[in-house]
């Protein structure tokens, strides 16, 4: 085994959790840092034949818990099996493993005229192996889809150690079942990923963006589902709603007025669409009463861009914060964000939205103080309260309790809710087919038996 062994409790601890707001954490008894398939074969056999759950890490950068150990785990990081084996022009596509970074990729297929589009907000710092994990999406999803469509072969190491090769690299292939469709998005739980084919495009034009101010949030959630009921073809269309927007204007002053309550960054990256494509929106925009501004330059652009993706950092800044991951009907989408706000009231607690408009994936936040004060503690489970009903207010209009972040361990007691009898059924058995003994993951997503 090239890999290391790590007992030292400081190092273990700080390596058994990811950055959501989860504060129950087990002890794992070690961590395993793997540099290679073999590695991560040799930790999966003793684990399995010992009875010792595995829980693996890669950058440690999900919102969800999904990376966070139980008591007597194992902590696999595979965050040193960071190479970028192959990137192949002809065929597009790029071989790498699980702990290349999305944003390092990027750069890597873009020096060679290609584009890798998945770009969750922490692109710079979360690996491949995650974002296969969660089947993470981002501000590009919009046209360009989420990670699993980009996703063309996978190598995974399972429960007892074998080593399975899903998909090919061919642009085609439909021999079998789609095993590598079922393991993307299945947080760790069916199998380890060593190694993910990916399939790339032409790089764009640079992107160029147009912002719309508007005095009501809903209003905004509604001219963005009329802009693109219209035929708008966006690179990217995001939102913030008021309370969003005042917290990033802390970190990054922009100089929009206080009495914004929503905010649209409607992108386009095909030059020869830009001026149809912001006349189209500036002008829905603005027959709703909105203020709009073309950016000039790119520069400008990437300044806007930059914007939207430091809303994480702005929430964090303000204290704990649950951050939500409905994903619901575009044309609900100002129904989501209204009724957040009745929930933010209802539970005296403080609410704020921001997410991917243009597919409906919105990410409303929940925001407490921490420490141990009685008013905090109230304040605390308040916000879990409004948590839990914000992900059924999700599902009251339609749409689903994750859509990119995944399940974890902070929403494994309602995906049932959602599944139904059946579904739940026919996943716990099909969970068992690949980890007989519940070694992978127990707890996360939907709860093995053995959890």
């Amino acid at each position: 085994m090239s890999g290391t062994l790590v007992t030292d409790p400081d190092v273990v601890d700080a390596a058994s959790r990811d950055r959501s707001p989860v504060e129950e954490v087990g002890a794992a008894i070690a961590l395993v840092r793997a540099t290679c398939r073999d590695d991560v074969v040799a930790t999966m056999r003793w684990a399995n034949e010992r009875g010792v759950p595995v829980i693996t890490r890669g950058a440690g950068t999900g919102l969800s818990g999904g990376a966070n150990a139980i008591d007597g785990c194992l902590v696999l990081d595979v965050s040193r099996m960071n190479a970028i084996k192959t990137i192949n022009p002809a065929e597009r596509i790029a071989v790498v493993e699980p702990g290349v970074l999305n944003g390092d990729l990027s750069d890597a297929v873009r020096e060679q005229g290609l584009f890798y589009p998945p770009d969750p907000g922490s692109w710079r710092i979360s690996s491949i192996g995650g974002n296969v994990a969660t089947n993470a999406g981002g501000l590009c999803c919009v046209k360009y889809g989420v990670t699993k469509k980009f996703v063309r072969a996978l190598e995974v190491v399972l429960a007892d150690g074998s080593v399975m090769r899903t998909g090919t690299p061919t642009a085609k292939g439909v021999a079998g079942y789609d095993l590598t469709g079922l393991i993307v998005g299945s947080e760790g739980t069916l199998g380890v990923v060593t190694e993910v084919t990916l399939a790339l495009v032409p790089a764009p034009d640079d992107e160029l963006v147009a912002v719309a101010l508007f005095d009501s949030a809903s209003r905004a959630c509604e001219v963005a589902a009329t802009y693109l009921e219209a035929g708008g073809r966006p690179s990217m269309l995001e939102f913030m709603d008021g309370p969003t927007l005042a917290a990033v204007q802390r970190m990054a002053d922009l100089g929009f007025d206080e009495s914004v309550d929503g905010m649209l960054i409607v992108g386009c990256d095909d030059a020869t669409r830009q001026d149809v494509e912001f006349a189209a929106f500036s002008r829905l925009a603005e027959e709703a009463g909105a203020e709009v501004f073309v950016a000039e330059s790119v520069a400008e652009s990437l300044q806007f861009t930059a914007a939207r993706r430091l809303v994480g950092n702005a929430f964090e800044a303000m204290g704990r914060d649950l951050v939500d991951d409905v994903c619901v009907p575009l044309r609900r989408t100002g129904e989501l964000v209204d009724g957040v706000r009745a929930l933010g009231k209802k539970h005296r607690i403080r609410v704020a939205t921001a997410g991917h408009l243009g597919d409906g994936n919105m990410h409303p936040a929940v925001l407490y103080s921490p420490g141990d004060a009685p008013e905090a503690v109230d304040e605390k489970r308040r916000a879990y309260a409004a948590f839990e009903e914000i992900m059924q207010l999700g599902l009251d209009l339609g749409g689903t309790i994750t859509g990119e972040h995944g399940v974890g361990r902070l929403k494994a007691s309602v995906l049932p809710v959602e599944l139904g009898e059946t579904n739940t059924r026919i996943q716990r058995e099909l969970r068992r087919v690949f980890d007989p003994n519940g070694t992978l993951n127990p707890g996360v997503n939907l709860a093995s038996d053995h959890s």
